[in-house]
């Protein structure tokens, strides 16, 4: 059994957070804390079988920069920043939780009528969450990420001449999305929407379906972009230092 080596991984992680581009991190973090923040507002689809939440809208980005880090990084390292992701959601939370708690009002509480206690107090709820939503999210995106990763590289292996083409990133994208997505969107759905809000499993299953295919769509649109990041990322040897110290790992380890 290979032996780990704790200051050498953490050396690893610390090459990792000064390798990965800025705006990439960014991105990938705001949106983790928005698309948690979004899932407490549900779409009105007028039907009885299909349940959608508006997390829906930045998810893709997510998934997205993952897709990047994966191709340009591996997959250790984007679950690895996928955790930092949710780290920093988790901190977010408390200090929305810390806010909704402090005595105040917020700006669009002052509402004509004497419904002004009420829009406040509806307010500090959506900002301050509930524990099961929180522990959904979380949960979900936690497995998604690290089935998502992995799918991905795995794909990515499996294409021996041209590994690096178009073809070959689209492939990896569009598979591991369409799965990462859709466990994420049905283990969130499992844990929070049918069993706090009463949801059928079919409406777990269509929120899951529906959710995915509108984050390929996403991904249909934002795809070739990544794809030529990921390429100028290699062009201009992002990384060097990290993954010669990951690579001098590998040889000791032989």
């Amino acid at each position: 059994m290979k032996k780990i080596h704790f200051k050498e991984e953490v050396k690893e992680f610390k090459l990792l957070l000064s390798s990965v581009p800025a705006f990439t991190v960014v991105m990938f973090v705001l949106s983790v804390v928005a698309m948690n923040l979004l899932a407490n507002k549900s779409i009105d689809t007028h039907t009885t079988y299909l349940a959608l939440d508006c997390g829906i809208i930045v998810s893709w980005v997510a998934f997205l920069s993952m897709d990047m880090l994966t191709k340009h990084f591996g997959p250790k390292a984007a679950t690895q920043l996928s955790l930092v992701a949710i780290a920093i959601n988790l901190m977010c939370c408390l200090i929305f939780f810390v806010a909704s708690k402090i005595p105040g009002v917020w700006g669009e509480s002052f509402v004509n009528g004497n419904e002004n206690n009420v829009v406040n107090d509806a307010l500090n709820g959506t900002f301050g969450g509930t524990w099961y939503v929180l522990l959904g999210s979380t949960a979900a995106f936690a497995v998604s990420a690290v089935i998502n990763n992995f799918l991905n590289y795995g794909i990515g292996k499996a294409f021996k001449k041209r590994p690096d083409g178009m073809l070959a990133y689209v492939l990896r994208v569009y598979v591991s999305t369409a799965v990462g997505q859709f466990v994420d969107n049905f283990v969130f759905a499992i844990i929070v929407s049918r069993i706090f809000f009463g949801w059928s499993w079919t409406q777990c299953v269509t929120c899951a379906v529906t959710g995915m295919l509108i984050e390929l769509l996403c991904e249909a649109v934002f795809a070739q972009a990544g794809y030529f990041v990921c390429k100028k990322w290699r062009q201009r040897g992002v990384g060097k230092e990290y993954f010669a110290f990951v690579n001098e790992r590998k040889g000791m380890a032989l």
